[in-house]
């Protein structure tokens, strides 16, 4: 197996902050990932005080449990995300769970719904994680034939790139957000794939 490279300087220096216990780490760790973990969990939950609540789960997790994060096994981007989407699909679980267990159906085409729902809910959340961890040029390009309905050529006049460029970006993100039902997608956070 081939060795990972090594991790960005930020993230092993965060995690060695976050181990010392500085405060000051927590809050810029906050600043730079409170959105997305927000938004990973309203994605699986759609439920906005939830989400709230394990924004708050996931940073207290990363203040208490710094060595946690092991910067050779990946950027602590993709940890956080996988941390949000194992905690999100967790609480999905139980609340699903209760739910159906107060309201009599227990039964097993119950569950089977509720597991449907949460891969639902697993796979729209890793598109979003890969749509926001795509590199730039790429989002930009997807976001214009998308929301905008561009075409490749309306693309490429707007992003200023030749239309074989604009071509090339659209099929490369499109590939990279075809992988969101890929369990083992390449970019999906380790532990990401599945429904945890």
């Amino acid at each position: 197996m081939a060795k990972k490279d090594a991790p960005p300087r930020w993230d092993r220096r965060m995690q060695q902050r976050l181990a010392r216990g500085e405060a000051a780490a927590l809050g810029e760790l906050y600043d730079r990932f409170a959105s997305l973990v927000h938004g990973l969990a309203h994605r699986v939950l759609g439920d906005e005080r939830a989400a709230d609540r394990i924004t708050h789960e996931v940073f207290a997790h990363v203040w208490e449990h710094p060595d946690a994060y092991d910067p050779q096994q990946g950027p602590l981007r993709t940890w956080v995300a996988a941390l949000t989407h194992r905690l999100a699909v967790q609480r999905l679980r139980a609340t699903e769970t209760a739910a159906l267990a107060e309201a009599g159906h227990g039964s097993a085409e119950a569950t089977e719904e509720l597991e449907r729902r949460v891969r639902h809910a697993s796979v729209a959340a890793r598109a979003d994680y890969i749509v926001q961890a795509m590199p730039a040029p790429l989002r930009a390009a997807l976001e214009l034939a998308y929301f905008q309905r561009r075409d490749y050529r309306q693309t490429a006049a707007d992003l200023g790139v030749t239309e074989d460029e604009a071509r090339r970006r659209l099929r490369l993100g499109l590939q990279l957000l075809s992988t969101a039902h890929d369990t083992a997608a390449p970019g999906a956070p380790p532990g990401y794939g599945g429904a945890a």
